[in-house]
C-alpha cells in the first residue's frame, strides 16, 4: 500500500543510484529506505485490516453482507485512487512529496477510525493518501537499477517480503490492544506506525532515485513500452480475479476463523492474531522462492509463476471447503492447525503472483510514466477489491463449503488465463531483456 522525484512533467521520470553508489547487501541503499517506509505502512494497513470487519459488525452494527461490501468498497478505492495519485506525482507533485502526503493523509485517517460518527470519512482519508503514497514509493524501485540489471527481479520480492514485517507485527500488536482494551487503541497504534515509516522515508531520501544532481542511468528510447502495455492489460484480467479471491483473508475467512476452534489447553488465540500468519510465512518463504527461482530462472517464466500462484490460492479454498464440511458433518468447529495451513497454502501462492506480477510492471513500464503505469496496476487490484466484496456478500446464504469452493472456482480461473497468456509474457521478457 504501498516525494517528488522533482521533475517536471516532461522529464524522463529516471535517476541515478544514491550518490555513495555504494550498495548494501548486494542492492542499493535506496532499496533499504524503501522497505523500511513499506515495513510501517503495511504495519498500519494490516493492524486496520485486522480489526476493521470486527468493528463494523460489534460496534457500528452492520450485518455481515453489509460489513463486507463495505469492507471491499474500502479497499476498492483505496486501490482505485492511484490512478490519479500516479498521475498527480508524474506530472505535478513529484514522487516524494506525493510520498509525504499520502503518509499524513493516511495516518490522519487511522487516528480518527474509531471515532464511530467520522468512520466513512476515516476510511475516504485512508483510501486518498494511499492513492498518493502507493504508486510513488513502489516506483521508485526501478530507478534505482540500470536497465537489464538482473538484481531487479529480486528487488521487488525483497521490497514484497521486507513490508510483510510490518504485516506479521502489526495484527499481533494493534489486534490485540483492539480486542482487549479498546478498538480505538488498535486503530490509534496503526497511526502512530504510518508516522514511524513517513520519518524513515524522510531520513534516507538521499538514497533515492532523483535526490541529487547525477544524470540518470539510462535514456529512454524512443517508443519505449510499444508492443509491453497490451500485454500488461491482459495481465490485469487475471490480477482482478486472483484479488476477488484473495481478498477474502480480511473479510470472509475473518469471520471463518471467529467460528474456530482457537484453544489452545485453557488459552484461546485472538482471532486477529490469524492474520499475522500470511505476514509470517511471506518473510520465511520468500528466501526459499527466490532462491528456487534462481536455480530455475531459464525454465520458470513470470507467467507461469503467476500461474501457479492463482493455482495454490485456488487449492487453499479447496482445502477450507473440505474442513469446512467435515467439520459440519461431525458438528465441530475448525480446528486451528487446519486454519494454519490453509494460510501456508494461499501465502505460497501470493508469493508467485503479486511481487512477480507487481515486478512485471515495475520492469516493463516505460520510466517517463513509471508511477502511472504502476497505478493501473494498483487499479486492477482495486477491481479484484469489489469483486470481492460482491463474492463475501454471498457468505451468509452459502454454506462455509459451498462459499469457498465458489472463491477457488474465482482463483483457478485466474490461474488458466494467466497460464494461457504465460508464452506472450515469456516473449516480451525475453526482448526486453528482462
Amino acid at each position: 500500500m504501498p516525494m517528488g522525484s522533482g521533475v517536471s512533467a516532461s522529464t524522463p521520470a529516471i535517476a541515478a543510484p544514491a550518490a555513495d553508489g555504494r550498495p548494501l547487501f548486494g542492492h542499493p541503499r535506496g532499496l533499504s529506505v524503501l522497505v523500511a517506509t513499506e515495513v510501517w505502512e503495511q504495519f498500519s494497513y494490516y493492524g486496520m485490516r485486522a480489526l476493521l470487519i470486527y468493528y463494523m459488525i460489534s460496534t457500528l452494527g452492520f450485518s455481515q453482507p453489509s460489513a463486507s461490501m463495505i469492507y471491499a468498497t474500502y479497499v476498492a478505492a483505496a486501490y482505485f485512487t492511484p490512478i490519479i495519485g500516479g498521475v498527480l506525482a508524474d506530472r505535478w507533485l513529484g514522487r516524494r512529496r506525493a510520498v509525504a502526503l499520502g503518509s499524513l493523509t493516511m495516518a490522519a485517517g487511522h487516528l480518527i477510525l474509531a471515532w464511530e460518527p467520522a468512520f466513512f470519512v476515516a476510511l475516504a482519508l485512508i483510501a486518498v493518501g494511499n492513492g498518493l503514497y502507493v504508486p510513488s514509493i513502489a516506483s521508485q524501485i526501478g530507478g534505482l537499477y540500470r536497465s537489464g540489471d538482473p538484481r531487479q527481479k529480486s528487488a521487488f520480492s525483497i521490497y514484497y517480503m521486507g513490508g510483510n514485517v510490518g504485516g506479521f507485527l502489526a495484527p499481533l500488536a494493534c489486534g490485540y490492544l483492539g480486542e482487549t482494551y479498546g478498538w480505538h487503541w488498535g486503530f490509534g497504534l496503526a497511526g502512530i506506525g504510518m508516522l514511524v515509516g513517513l520519518a524513515i522515508y524522510l531520513a534516507g531520501e538521499k538514497s533515492l532515485p532523483g535526490s541529487t544532481g547525477d544524470a540518470p542511468m539510462d535514456t529512454p528510447e524512443v517508443g519505449e513500452g510499444q508492443g509491453t502495455m497490451p500485454l500488461l492489460l491482459a495481465v490485469l484480467a487475471v490480477v482482478i480475479l486472483f484479488r476477488g479471491a484473495y481478498e477474502q483473508l480480511g473479510n470472509t475467512v475473518a469471520l471463518w476463523i471467529e467460528a474456530a476452534d482457537r484453544d489452545i489447553g485453557q488459552l484461546v488465540i485472538p482471532m486477529t492474531w490469524f492474520q499475522s500468519l500470511n505476514g509470517l510465512l511471506v518473510i520465511l518463504l520468500t528466501p526459499l522462492l527466490l532462491a528456487w527461482w534462481n536455480q530455475r530462472s531459464a525454465a520458470v517464466s513470470s507467467g507461469r509463476r503467476m500461474a501457479a500462484g492463482a493455482g495454490l490460492v485456488a487449492l487453499a479454498y479447496v482445502l477450507a471447503a473440505a474442513i469446512s464440511f467435515a467439520a459440519e458433518a461431525n458438528h465441530t468447529a475448525v480446528a486451528w492447525p487446519w486454519i494454519v495451513l490453509f494460510f501456508f497454502l494461499i501465502t505460497a501462492g501470493e508469493l508467485h503472483i503479486l511481487p512477480v506480477g507487481l515486478g512485471l510492471f515495475g520492469r516493463l513500464a516505460p520510466r517517463r510514466i513509471a508511477a502511472s503505469v504502476m497505478a493501473i496496476w494498483f487499479a486492477a487490484i482495486s477491481a479484484g477489491s469489489f469483486l470481492s466484496g460482491i463474492i463475501g456478500a454471498f457468505w451468509s446464504s452459502l454454506s462455509p463449503d459451498h462459499f469457498f469452493m465458489l472463491v477457488a472456482s474465482v482463483s483457478g480461473a485466474a490461474a488458466l488465463l494467466c497460464l494461457a497468456l504465460s508464452g506472450w509474457i515469456a516473449r516480451v521478457e525475453e526482448k526486453r531483456g528482462s
